[in-house]
């Protein structure tokens, strides 16, 4: 089964080409197809990203000369990733620009897509530097190692979409009023039949909120966060 990986951006460059270089170093990625999604970023991170396109070799796809809808536009990602990999026959494997995953990552995920009974979500853990589980896998943190089935909801920090569920589920039926999916696929793929599984043996780091800094008062000042969500709008999941 062939392997598309995605990755969104919205600025925070920083963390991005760490994503960027340690998809494009790992085991067997020379057999892969890799497309980042630049959702608006500022002319700097944008400038920044065709040049590493030029240097790595991935597709890179400006949202802002497809769509005049605001950032975030994870529907229009996910609803344009989903054809490609479908047109391709393959599984889609997203992985977050917060989010540097280890040398063997991708080559875990693929075989266990072929291992798995009946899989609709995949996802490594997370962890901070230090190794400790983190957000957003804090419920995993006495998990044991290994695969394990959950019906709890998959981030899509570092996740594998299998192929059979791309073709059972239409993206264009997500609710464009949502900012973000991953909480309704996720439930979505076990209501369906689907099995999501957490791979507490293929940890990733995980830079939470890199690219949207504001999302960090949800631990440093909970009312701020909660004012500026409901007043504006803000991270509709």
């Amino acid at each position: 089964m062939n392997i598309h990986i995605i990755t969104p951006v919205k600025n925070s460059f920083g963390t991005t080409i760490r994503t960027i270089e340690n998809i494009v170093g790992s085991e067997g990625y020379s057999d892969l197809k890799y497309t980042i999604y630049n959702d608006f970023s500022d002319d700097e991170t944008t400038f920044l990203l065709q040049e590493a396109s030029s240097r790595f070799g991935f597709e890179l796809v400006n949202l802002k000369d497809i769509t005049s809808h605001p950032s975030p536009n994870y529907r229009l990602v996910l609803q344009l990733a989903q054809k490609k990999a479908i047109d391709d026959n393959a599984h889609l494997l997203i992985v977050e620009s917060d989010v540097v995953i280890k040398n063997d990552t991708i080559r875990q995920l693929i075989l266990q897509s072929g291992k798995l009974k009946n899989p609709g979500l995949i996802a490594a853990v997370t962890t901070d530097e230090s190794g400790k589980i983190n957000f957003p896998y804090l419920f995993a943190q006495n998990f044991r190692e290994g695969t394990v089935e959950t019906k709890k909801r998959l981030s899509f920090c570092c996740t594998l979409l299998s192929n059979q569920l791309l073709n059972a589920y239409d993206f264009t039926n997500l609710d464009a009023q949502k900012t973000w999916y991953d909480i309704f696929i996720s439930h979505k793929s076990t209501s369906m039949g689907f099995r999501n599984y957490l791979l507490t043996e293929a940890p990733v780091l995980h830079l939470p909120h890199s690219s949207r800094p504001w999302k960090k008062l949800k631990y440093t000042n909970p009312l701020k966060y909660y004012w500026q969500k409901y007043t504006k709008g803000l991270d509709k999941i």
